[in-house]
């Protein structure tokens, strides 16, 4: 894994988080996916992990709620991982399909099976009161994976001149690196 890539994953998902640009503003699935794609299948859930364990943590606290999405945005990077595991050439497209099926899963799991049993709703009204809200998820993560996803798939993850050991040389030595 790239610590630093990763590091800089978890810095802009929770500044995008910040800025609010959508009423559910979600950049993780963006971040997360090409992660997915080109790391090992345990970074994306890491990943999508910190990712929501963070911001709750310098948010509003760490609860019931915090373990109940980083679980399953975790489960959505491990589905992510192995959906793009074996495929050769990967566009928006793929990016865009496999991230409306995580955030599909994600709402499902989280506003409609967790959310009655951690908030005392009845499941039918969370069900629909899931509807518009995921409506907003949708929208927000497919603006993201749209303008983020295949960015950072090139510029980013997957990009050998931003390797640990080059930014290490190129930030703390003495000798400075040619680009």
């Amino acid at each position: 894994m790239n610590k630093v890539k990763f590091a800089a994953g978890i810095v802009l998902v929770n500044a995008l988080r910040f800025v609010r640009v959508f009423p559910n503003n979600d950049p993780i699935m963006g971040v997360m996916l090409p992660f997915a794609r080109h790391q090992k299948w345990w970074n994306a859930a890491a990943f999508a992990f910190i990712a929501m364990v963070s911001f709750d943590l310098i948010t509003s606290g760490i609860g019931a709620w915090t373990w109940v999405t980083a679980f399953t945005y975790a489960a959505i990077g491990i589905g992510a991982h192995f959906y793009f595991k074996n495929r050769q050439k990967i566009g928006l497209k793929n990016y865009l399909g496999a991230g409306i099926a995580g955030v599909l899963v994600f709402d499902f799991v989280t506003g409609v099976l967790f959310g009655p049993t951690l908030f005392g709703t009845p499941m039918e009204l969370a069900f629909i009161a899931q509807i518009p809200f995921t409506a907003l998820h949708l929208l927000s993560a497919s603006v993201y994976i749209a303008v983020l996803a295949p960015l950072l798939d090139r510029h980013l993850v997957n990009s050998p001149q931003l390797s640990d050991e080059r930014l290490a040389k190129l930030f703390f030595s003495d000798t400075k690196l040619k680009l």
